[in-house]
């Protein structure tokens, strides 16, 4: 049975080049454009595995990740952050939220990968 990854971003052309990735590593992959966006799939299905941009309209990802973690069916998922460059600062902030890992963009596919075979849960 194949893991599901929630991927949140506002550009759909990240979304689209990570979730080709994730696919074709045999993910199944449910998309979400902001953090409202993704708290609405936060509706009771299994979630392995949440990847997040930091920065979105409407809902920045530390805030949807802090309002994720009061769901208490999603308190546990892993959580890989989205990061450029220019935000490397935020990694810290991160952390406190309770985020596992982060990635920065833009990223090679193995190097989201590995980030993501480290974190999903068997």
């Amino acid at each position: 049975m194949s893991k599901t990854i929630l991927l949140v971003d506002d550009a759909a052309s990240i979304r689209q080049v990570v979730g080709i990735t994730l696919k074709g590593a045999g993910y199944h992959v449910v998309e979400a454009e902001d953090g409202h966006d993704a708290l609405s799939k936060l509706d009771g299905q299994k979630i392995h595995l949440i990847i997040s941009d930091l920065v979105m309209p409407n809902m920045d990802g530390l805030t949807f990740v802090k309002e994720a973690k009061k769901l208490v069916a999603y308190q546990c998922v892993p959580i890989i952050m989205l990061i450029t460059e220019s935000h490397a600062s935020m990694t810290q902030e991160c952390q406190v939220v309770g985020v596992q890992a982060w990635v920065f963009k833009p990223f090679q596919p193995a190097q989201m990968l590995a980030a993501v075979s480290n974190l999903i849960l068997p």
